[in-house]
């Protein structure tokens, strides 16, 4: 858990905006409940929560047990092991990502984002937004060997890996309906 804690607080500048663009304010209780939603209830259990405040510092809700930290990101909610947070610290600093295999779940799934391009924070024309329903990705080189499909524009409802020729390259594993 301290490892994953070290890359939560070494990520509080980059998810600064990301808490000032909630619209209000939640209780520390509903924030809990919605990092946790993430997660199966064996992982989330035993999970650590973090939060970040609007000042831009991350405060941690509760300790882990496990080595998955739960969290929310804008309206998205995640858990993720030490490994994915990891690689998400490296593409959030376009860094090169680790070369390990990392899990983290989003079973509340998610708002979108290109399926071609990691710096995007809205859709366009051109960058192939897609939404994912509740899904687990697995970063890392080995999550290329899948041979998921690597289209722009992917079904959402089947596995696929996402950014595609860059060093974010990652799999999208649908596992169910929202």
């Amino acid at each position: 858990m301290k490892k994953a804690v070290v890359f939560a607080l070494a990520m509080a500048g980059i998810f600064a905006n990301l808490a000032a663009q909630q619209a209000k304010q939640i209780s520390d209780a509903e924030y809990t409940k919605q990092a946790l939603s993430a997660a199966p209830v064996a992982i989330a259990k035993d999970a650590g929560i973090i939060r970040m405040e609007a000042n831009g510092k991350m405060r941690t809700l509760r300790e882990g047990k496990n080595g998955f930290t739960c969290l929310v990101m804008g309206t998205d909610r995640m858990c993720n092991d030490a490994n994915s947070m990891e690689f998400i610290y490296a593409m959030m600093n376009h860094q090169p990502p680790p070369d390990k295999l990392g899990i983290s779940y989003m079973l509340a799934g998610d708002e979108g984002a290109s399926n071609t391009d990691p710096t995007a924070t809205k859709k366009t024309a051109d960058n192939h937004w897609i939404v994912t329903g509740p899904h687990i990705m697995l970063f890392g080189p080995d999550s290329k060997k899948l041979g998921y499909p690597e289209t722009p524009d992917a079904d959402p409802n089947k596995p696929y890996m996402m950014w595609v020729g860059t060093p974010y390259e990652h799999a999208m594993i649908p596992v169910g309906s929202k």
